[in-house]
């Protein structure tokens, strides 16, 4: 999907496109919809069934694997009761066996041996460790948590404000006053990368983020609107600058709390003056390609060289910090780019070495 706008001057399309998908797209669990509606079958899942534990904050027990990898710590679903709880939600099967998420207690908060966690248990989220996930633990978390985050939000009926009870293992809300049903929403957020067609990229940064962090522009779809509509306003929005040649690359789903990355390339004049939209765009600055794969090489925003995803986390145990926390523990350099669980850092390796 490409659109290129009636401008005049030289057609400045560069197009590439992600060699892989991103990290939280990776998925090798069968989602078995077409069982969802049939009570018995589900219930039946239950016995011989694993449990993806999910707390509070969005966290998960992990173990980490010789080369790096993290996996999720699935429980017996038995741990949990003979039959399927209130709240549990099917998340899909694999080579025969069913998995489910569970909205466990905070393990900081409790010692409770019916919550599922052991206290030397390594505890992360999405945000942290989504990157670092294997492919089935990065599929299986990712609809946890948007799942489970769905079921906390959505409790009453948007027609009437009664109340909703889970239904089709999960995956849907049956309103208990007229029998209405709900399904977990998703809003759809474009994600661009802007490049001059040559050898520079645009990149942006908010006030709130650490210092030295950048990123491509982002923003929600509005109500009517298209992703191409929705891109070239925003861009316009954010820093000022008129876009042309938009072509779709990839989505990855981003569950916070409901969101669905839909990533575009998009090609802009770096001579036009830019004008940055107050309180969400704090500067933006064109970095060359030689500078972009400099800073990729340097690491990300919650990363440091030669640590281990587990250890280079505040803590070797337990919970450990936030990503917001490791990120401002680092060395403030000029340029950092976003981690690896982004569909942001696809696209600005994709267009690195394109070049």
């Amino acid at each position: 999907m490409t659109t290129t706008s009636s401008t005049s001057g030289p057609d400045l399309r560069a197009a590439f496109h992600l060699d892989s998908l991103p990290r939280l797209s990776r998925s090798t669990v069968d989602r078995r919809e077409q069982v969802r509606g049939d009570p018995d079958h589900v219930a039946s899942t239950w016995p011989l069934a694993r449990v993806v534990r999910v707390d509070p904050r969005g966290r998960t027990p992990v173990s980490e694997a010789p080369d790096g990898s993290l996996s999720l710590v699935d429980a017996p679903a038995r741990d949990f009761g003979d039959s399927v709880p209130d709240g549990a939600v099917m998340l899909g099967e694999e080579q025969g066996t069913t998995y489910w998420g569970v909205r466990v207690p905070d393990p900081d908060e409790s010692n409770d041996a019916g919550s599922g966690f052991s206290a030397v248990e390594l505890w992360r989220d999405l945000r942290v460790s989504g990157g670092d996930l294997d492919a089935r633990s990065a599929g299986l978390l990712t609809t946890a948590v948007a799942l489970l985050t769905w079921h906390d939000r959505a409790r009453f009926c948007s027609r009437d404000g009664s109340r909703m009870r889970a239904i089709k293992a999960g995956w849907a809300q049956l309103c208990e006053a007229h029998d209405h049903e709900e399904y977990p929403r998703t809003d759809p957020s474009m994600i661009c990368l802007v490049h001059d067609g040559a050898d520079r990229v645009l990149l942006a940064r908010q006030p709130i983020w650490p210092e030295g962090r950048y990123s491509v522009l982002a923003g929600f779809v509005e109500a009517g609107e298209s992703l191409e509509a929705c891109v070239a306003r925003e861009c316009a929005e954010e820093v000022g600058v008129t876009v042309s040649t938009i072509s779709y690359l990839g989505s990855q789903p981003w569950p916070f709390p409901r969101s669905l990355m839909i990533g575009f390339s998009a090609v802009a004049d770096p001579d036009e003056a830019m004008e940055l939209q107050e309180g969400e765009i704090e500067n933006a600055r064109w970095v060359n390609r030689d500078e972009l794969r400099e800073a990729l090489a340097a690491g990300d925003w919650m990363t440091r060289e030669g640590e281990s995803p587990v250890t280079r986390l505040t803590g070797a145990r337990g919970v450990g910090g936030t990503a917001f926390e490791a990120g401002e523990a680092s060395d403030v350099r000029d340029l950092i780019l976003p981690g690896g669980v982004s569909i942001a850092r696809a696209m600005l390796e994709a267009w690195a070495e394109a070049g």
